[in-house]
């Protein structure tokens, strides 16, 4: 059924190809379609993906359906102790609703806990309706935050929480 594995450097073009087919649907009604294109050239490219991996220790993990890719998700320590970052969780359209990211997001659950995290974190936008995924998970909103991600593109954020 389903598996999730590490990604390495090599499955950066896989990480891509789910990119265009997951992250693009996922925001075209949030973003404009030039906010789109920057960020995903800003966070999905080639070098950024290497430095995320490599520089900035975000650990990948990829999620398939027998031999279907369908999803990644990352995440990384953070500043504080115990406290790990769920950087991004994706599932392709054709499995959203199905239990298929909480799978994903119980794997990366598993993993940070090995590692001794007590609390997981993340960002999502505002008016993301996976927010709603996110507390059905048990993350609640600790607070608001705006980032300036650059080329006059604002995040406007709730950073969320949920104790493991």
């Amino acid at each position: 059924m389903y598996q999730i594995r590490t990604a390495t450097i090599d499955d950066i073009p896989l990480i891509q190809q789910l990119t265009d087919e997951i992250w693009r649907p996922t925001y075209k009604d949030l973003m404009t379609p030039e906010q789109l294109e920057y960020m995903i050239a800003l966070i999905y490219s080639t070098a950024s993906l290497n430095s995320q991996m490599t520089k900035k220790q975000h650990a990948f993990l990829l999620l398939y359906d027998e031999h279907r890719p369908i999803g990644f998700a990352s995440y990384s320590t953070t500043d504080e102790p115990g406290i790990y970052k769920l950087q991004k969780i994706y599932v392709h359209g054709d499995y959203q609703g199905k239990g298929v990211g909480r799978f994903l997001l119980e794997g990366v659950i598993e993993r940070v806990k090995a590692a001794n995290a007590t609390t997981l974190e993340l960002d999502v936008k505002r008016d993301n309706k996976a927010r709603f995924f996110y507390e059905k998970q048990g993350f609640t909103i600790l607070k608001e935050k705006d980032t300036d991600i650059g080329n006059g593109y604002w995040m406007r954020d709730y950073v969320m929480r949920k104790p493991l």
